[in-house]
């Protein structure tokens, strides 16, 4: 990108068609200037769930899958997320089926990780290790593969070989490397063990052992059952084991149950999942401020409708369905229509105008205004030009999940819980007074119903406690006002995190974001304090 995006809207990669191009061209040499077999290994920064499509709709994996690599390998996502996340592509060509592996692996400035990849005849592996010192041996198993995570369809694979290669890094000398087969569907039981020898062509950089074995002595139909694991012994008498992996001499694929965080990252589309998380929050959003409007409008002019009301709200509370709740939520929610309008156009705001502004490029870079659908950076005259979309994700989605939708559905519960309060008071004022006349003590869940400020009189000797008594309410209200408390320390958080990223002043000076939901959440809370005395 010609405009770089500062941390945290700088999530995806963004391909051109001129980039995408250029990989495939230098794909393509590869194959047709070689005699001998290439096996191609492509690194990239991003992983491909959070690649971007180019302005053509191009994408990498189609050029990967087209051009028959053996892996990609990408960074990006750093150990805190994870410290290895993989993904087997399968993909149909217009030629044939294809495939490739993508591995992930965590950060080196903070974990200090490091990959140690091998090709052996074609295929690739690697072990993912923390540098650490003094440096620990390394044992790398280059074949057979790990089935799990690096083995290749079928279809691609030769005949069984019948060797086993492992390259062994050390600071000190080794005396002795040997391989064990395990069968894991006789209880891990050793079926085979056998020393390695060192290669005479081998150096001190590439300490390649080699072993030849019966390779269709493992044939099996689970790519699973049989296990390998190295042991290495050194002049200072230290043994290390390597990892103990499944192999499959077929060639065979073991795709294993992986973590859900692994799926999640690495499965999921996310340019094409936050569209969907985006717009199907703002459309529930919208149609939980409109619906009860056109409820009020319709329902409260048909004497049917206040009939029902009334029976309901005289009957005794088991016997009243849950959709009568979500229907009295709504409908006392959404009671005050200055302030179901004031909601209505905040939503309203934050689909069409700018969230906030800040430096979105560096600490003294020009300011910038974020939209829903990217930031709008004001060089070269290009005022509407959007950059960073999808990568506003991780600003939009928090927001409007955690904060906004919050902020609506707990303004509705405070107006609903003022509703019932005066309902209980009506009720415990009717048993006092042993009447009968429960028609007009139910008559206050209708819209319109004046408040029984009149006939509540409480004596307070403190003014304070008056105060608090009228704000806290009942339990319920303690309730909901202790989870708008939590909404609120959300909004700050993240209000807090925007500002270290795009500095404090600018985005403190934005209200859409920074004030009004706090303001809201402010005004829901005071509107609905019991008019006592």
């Amino acid at each position: 990108m010609s405009v770089g995006i500062r941390f945290p809207s700088n999530l995806f990669g963004h391909p051109t068609n001129k980039r995408i191009e250029a990989v495939n061209s230098e794909l393509e040499y590869w194959a047709s200037h070689s005699n001998a077999p290439v096996t191609r290994v492509v690194f990239g920064h991003f992983p491909m769930s959070f690649t971007t499509s180019s302005e053509g709709g191009q994408r990498y994996e189609s050029v990967f899958a087209r051009q028959s690599i053996s892996a990609y390998l990408c960074g990006h996502l750093h150990a805190k997320v994870s410290k290895q996340l993989w993904r087997h592509h399968q993909m149909r060509t217009e030629e044939r089926s294809s495939s490739f592996w993508e591995w992930e692996l965590g950060d080196w400035k903070e974990s200090r990780l490091i990959r140690i990849l091998a090709i052996d005849g074609g295929v690739v592996s690697f072990i993912d290790q923390t540098l650490k010192q003094p440096f620990q041996t390394s044992i790398l198993i280059t074949y057979p593969t790990d089935s799990r995570n690096m083995n290749m369809l079928e279809s691609k694979k030769g005949p069984p070989r019948n060797d086993i290669n492992v390259l062994v890094f050390s600071e000190e000398l080794i005396v002795n490397v040997s391989a064990r087969v395990f069968d894991s569907h006789d209880e891990f039981k050793i079926v085979e063990e056998m020393p390695l020898q060192l290669v005479d062509s081998s150096s001190a950089n590439k300490p390649l052992f080699h072993a030849k074995w019966n390779a269709k002595n493992y044939m099996s139909s689970s790519p699973t059952r049989y296990w390998l694991q190295v042991f290495v012994l050194d002049s200072n008498g230290k043994k290390t084991l390597s990892e103990r992996r499944p192999f499959s001499v077929e060639g065979k694929i073991a795709i294993l149950h992986r973590p859900w965080l692994n799926r999640l990252i690495f499965e999921v589309e996310w340019e094409d999942a936050y569209k969907v998380l985006l717009w199907s929050n703002l459309a529930f959003t919208i149609l939980l401020l409109f619906i009860p409007q056109i409820m009020y409008h319709f329902l409260t002019k048909k004497p049917s409708y206040q009939r029902w009301a009334l029976s309901v709200l005289t009957s005794p509370v088991q016997q009243r369905k849950a959709w009568f709740w979500l229907v009295w939520f709504l409908m006392e929610g959404a009671n005050s229509k200055a302030f179901c309008f004031c909601l209505s156009l905040y939503v309203l705001w934050i689909t069409q105008m700018p969230w906030f502004w800040g430096h979105a490029t560096s600490e003294n870079g020009e300011i910038a205004q974020m939209y829903v659908s990217g930031w709008s950076i004001p060089s070269f005259g290009m005022t509407n030009y959007k950059l960073s979309s999808p990568d506003v994700m991780v600003i939009t989605l928090p927001f409007l999940y955690l904060v906004v939708l919050p902020v609506v559905v707990l303004s509705y519960g405070l107006y609903a819980e003022r509703a019932a309060a005066y309902l209980r008071y009506h009720r415990r004022a009717e048993n006092r007074a042993n009447t009968a006349d429960t028609t007009a003590a139910a008559a206050c869940f209708l819209p319109g119903f004046p408040g029984p400020g009149a006939l509540m009189n409480l004596s307070c000797k403190n003014k304070m406690k008056f105060v608090l008594i009228k704000f806290f309410g009942g339990w319920t209200r303690k309730i909901i006002l202790l989870a708008c408390l939590i909404t609120a320390m959300i909004h700050l958080k993240l209000s807090s995190m925007l500002m270290s990223a795009y500095g404090s002043t600018p985005v403190a000076l934005s209200p859409p974001l920074t004030w009004m939901p706090l303001l809201l959440l402010s005004v829901a809370a005071y509107c609905t304090m019991l008019p006592v005395g």
